[in-house]
């Protein structure tokens, strides 16, 4: 933005050019980077997914690279994690704290002091996101492209062309994940480490509770589509709301937030915590009624909670279009746009407007050069996505057990329980 030493200034234009609201950041590092080729620059949700498997090769650069894009010279003073090189502003999914959980667990889950000092700089970015990306304070967000490129009927990074605003359905459900995934840390933080994290912990059960009925219910329907059995995203133009009835892997980001708390654990153990729950269930009955899933036997008192976005019905009515092979299951994984558009493409028309917003299956280089080329999601698998899904699907199963079971893949006869079809894209995946 100022130029080089010793050298001309720079012409006026650069001090109103993107990235131009980062003047803090001091980028000198070592970096995980996509490729060395096409990509030779970090990319914060990229580096967390990467650092992943890096947690088995070197457990300590996996660490100091998670906690390098949280320090002062990063992380922007208002907490916005810089996205990418070539727009720091751009918005990526918030799955830095997943991150930071999986490499904790994956090299010992001993080591509480790197948990917490990712955690602070968390909360400020959690933060972030309550405050700048959600417009009207009712915990729907939206967020641009949140990494899935080319994906939606619209460029999201940019102004409306039908005016108005998008409720991201994968916004809200990044949001869901995002406080399960602080939930986790904070139960671990104040069950080894400091019984003070027990409030923080409440604070995120609280959250979720609330983005989960907003996703659902909000307007009576949230961005649910009963008809279908799919989220979609809502186009918002003067009070007036519009689905966008694409089946994309926008409308499965839902399926991710998931967490299964079992009361044995929690009671002896955060019995803080425990209070708090036990409140909710005294005294937002409805709330939880519409959000969350309590199994209780005879009368016995509760022994577990599950906290998702879709409850079991809206979740068995998504899973068979994840796993039906002419919509979203490939030979490969879980493709990012249905299948179904490759002979007949979405055509989506706004209200008052003549235009036509079309998208189309391409599962190889991109046939357009909108939303700023070719970024290949209409289509293809993407594994650390595809990942996150057979986590999830697990976690769902340590919940439901054997009594869930679906047919794998659709319409094929062959009834599987939520860890078969885990294991069923799992073997998908690494056929590759």
């Amino acid at each position: 933005i100022s130029g080089d030493a010793k050298l001309p200034l720079p012409p006026d234009v650069r001090a109103r050019r993107i990235n131009r609201d980062w003047p803090h950041l001091f980028s000198r590092d070592v970096l995980s980077v996509p490729d060395k080729w096409e990509y030779p620059a970090f990319f914060a949700w990229d580096l967390a997914f990467h650092m992943v498997p890096m947690a088995r090769i070197d457990p300590d650069f996996a660490k100091n690279q998670l906690l390098l894009l949280l320090r002062e010279w990063y992380l922007h003073p208002n907490g916005q994690l810089p996205a990418f090189e070539y727009d720091l502003s751009n918005v990526n999914p918030p799955v830095h704290a997943w991150a930071c959980w999986q490499v904790f667990e994956r090299t010992g889950g001993t080591d509480h002091a790197f948990l917490e000092r990712a955690f602070h700089k968390l909360l400020m970015n959690f933060t972030w996101w309550v405050n700048r990306k959600d417009p009207e304070g009712r915990n729907v967000f939206s967020g641009g492209f949140l990494g899935m490129d080319n994906l939606g009927v619209f460029d999201r990074s940019r102004p409306l062309p039908t005016g108005g605003q998008l409720q991201q359905a994968d916004g809200t459900a990044w949001m869901g994940f995002y406080c399960t995934s602080m939930l986790r840390i904070s139960l671990e933080l104040a069950l080894h480490h400091n019984r003070a994290y027990e409030d923080v912990a409440s604070k995120f059960l609280e959250h979720f509770l609330f983005i989960s009925d907003s996703l659902n219910n909000l307007g009576g329907r949230g961005l649910w589509d009963d008809g279908d059995g799919f989220y979609y995203d809502q186009l918002l133009v003067d009070g007036h709301s519009t689905p966008l009835k694409l089946r994309a892997l926008i409308g499965l980001i839902p399926l991710l937030a998931v967490q299964a708390l079992d009361e044995k654990d929690i009671r002896p153990n955060l019995p803080g915590f425990h209070t708090r729950i036990e409140w909710f269930l005294a005294n937002r009955k409805q709330l939880l009624k519409r959000v969350a899933e309590i199994e209780t036997r005879g009368d016995e008192p509760r022994r577990s909670l599950l906290l998702s976005l879709p409850d079991k019905k809206r979740l068995e009515r998504a899973l068979r279009y994840l796993l039906d092979e002419s919509e979203f299951l490939s030979p490969h994984g879980v493709r990012s746009l249905s299948r179904v558009y490759k002979e007949r493409p979405y055509v989506f028309r706004a209200d008052g407007d003549d235009r036509e917003y079309t998208v189309a299956y391409v599962p190889g280089d991109m046939d357009t050069q909108h939303f700023g080329g070719n970024s290949n999601w209409r289509g293809p698998v993407w594994y650390p996505i595809n990942f996150l899904l057979i986590e999830a699907l697990r976690e769902y199963h340590r919940y439901y057990g054997d009594s869930f079971r679906i047919e794998c893949p659709t319409r094929s006869g062959r009834m599987v329980n939520l860890d078969g079809v885990a294991h069923e894209l799992a073997e998908r995946l690494v056929s590759l």
